[in-house]
């Protein structure tokens, strides 16, 4: 299914319920109480959906790539929320319990118990600290499992009290096609809970893993290799990343998303670049061979350009460095000759890794690697600062063509943000730049 009809559907069912009341033969009531239940019902409707933005579903994420999908997700939360924060303020009817036996249709007044109002209360309550909490997630002081936790057990308490308000206090929820709508919606977003809590983790156990070796290449990074337990091919494409758990068993919110660096053309392992920064990552070093392993995925979009792309551009800050080697030894696997450029950013020389395996391929193949250091040492000959559009320019500017290249980014969201920017100074489409990154604010 092609994105924009992806797209065009989300769109479709996020409208529906307005569609619906629209339909149904209820008589309307004034415009601001009618616009009151449209944004409410279009909202109810964006957040029962929000369950299959997660990014873990491949048949979303494949279609519009996984930085889309998360971008969707916050910005339709956020989007939800404005609707639901000005929904009980515009109202002009009064409240009353019980319809008067002259309208039963209830034109003249809101029909609100007890539990809708409880229900609504603590709805709006909680889901604006939900979508408050994500918004400033790095700024709270505790774990990352603990923040996740927290957020899909406050997501499926907000449904339920919002689908006991809209089915006890809904006007329009109560007629035969809304009530079929919402029963779907809100089977969808508990298979879709099911899936990943329970599901997911079942079929891991049919698939366990193993950690194979852990070692460490450069300050506080370090490369761990997992492998089946028994041995069979993993597939997934040059540049994707695994959600990975180093735990006894696969029922965990101990897991955090790594891009791969081996090739698939190694398929009987997989490789990871991890730098030691948060929960999980610190304790990477006390990892040993033999312990379990679980992943679901692959996911993922950043992946080896097309044969139809004349040339390939690199762009890695960091750890990103990781999409970009797979990238890199799948194309020496496969014997493709595309020329390519890297430049490759880090804050200091200590940190750069697998300097010789990139020495060796640049010697023996077309392909250019540029070293760029914010803080370097006495005596560095390389390229200098931070990522902008000189630097672009410099780089890939003196190959002839370059403009016609597919190019792929990874790292951390302010040199992405330059980095994109500069290429399209140097007369890139955003069509051919392709960027994976792991915080969307």
């Amino acid at each position: 299914m092609p994105s924009s009809l992806l797209l065009a559907l989300y769109l479709g069912i996020a409208a529906a319920p307005v569609a619906l009341a629209w339909i149904s033969d209820l008589p309307p009531r004034p415009f601001l109480d009618d616009l009151s239940s449209g944004l409410a019902m279009t909202a109810y409707a964006v957040m029962l959906m929000e369950f299959l933005l997660s990014g873990r579903f491949r048949f979303v994420s494949s279609k519009i790539g996984i930085d889309q999908t998360m971008r969707f997700h916050q910005l339709f939360a956020r989007t939800l929320l404005v609707f639901v924060l000005i929904h009980p303020f515009i109202y002009t009817l009064p409240i009353i319990a019980n319809p008067p036996p002259w309208d039963l249709a209830a034109t003249g007044f809101l029909k609100l118990t007890n539990i809708g109002i409880l229900t609504g209360i603590a709805g709006w309550l909680l889901l604006g600290a939900l979508v408050l909490t994500a918004m400033a997630r790095d700024a709270l002081s505790y774990s990352y499992e603990t923040w996740r936790l927290s957020h899909g057990l406050g997501a499926i308490l907000v449904a339920a009290l919002v689908a006991i308000h809209t089915f006890d206090s809904g006007r329009y929820s109560g007629t035969g096609p809304l009530t079929i709508y919402w029963t779907g919606l809100l089977g969808i977003a508990a298979v879709s809970m099911l899936y990943v809590y329970l599901v997911s983790p079942l079929l891991k156990l049919l698939s366990p893993f193993e950690v194979i070796s852990v070692r460490q290449i450069a300050e506080r990074t370090w490369e761990l290799t997992i492998a089946r337990r028994d041995r069979r091919p993993i597939r997934f494409k040059a540049g994707q990343f695994f959600w990975l758990g180093i735990t006894r068993h696969p029922f965990t919110l101990r897991e955090n998303p790594f891009s791969i660096a081996s090739a698939p053309a190694n398929n009987r392992q997989v490789q990871f670049v991890i730098k030691e920064l948060g929960d999980f990552t610190r304790s990477i070093s006390r990892i040993s061979p033999g312990q379990r392993a679980w992943v679901d995925g692959p996911h993922g979009g950043l992946s080896l350009p097309e044969p139809d792309a004349p040339g390939v551009g690199l762009i890695a800050g960091g750890v990103g460095i990781a999409p970009l080697l797979s990238v890199l030894r799948e194309m020496r696997a496969r014997g493709d000759e595309r020329p390519v450029i890297l430049l490759y950013g880090n804050r200091r020389e200590d940190q750069i890794v697998y300097r010789e395996e990139l020495e060796n391929l640049a010697a023996t193949s077309d392909l250019n690697v540029t070293h760029l250091l914010g803080e370097p040492p006495d005596g560095w000959s390389g390229a200098t600062g931070l990522v902008d559009a000189q630097v672009i320019g410099d780089i890939f500017g003196q190959r002839k063509g370059s403009q016609g290249w597919t190019y792929l980014l990874c790292g951390p969201p302010a040199m992405l943000n330059a980095a994109e920017a500069g290429l399209m100074a140097h007369g890139v489409p955003a069509s051919q730049i392709v960027s994976e990154r792991f915080v969307y604010d």
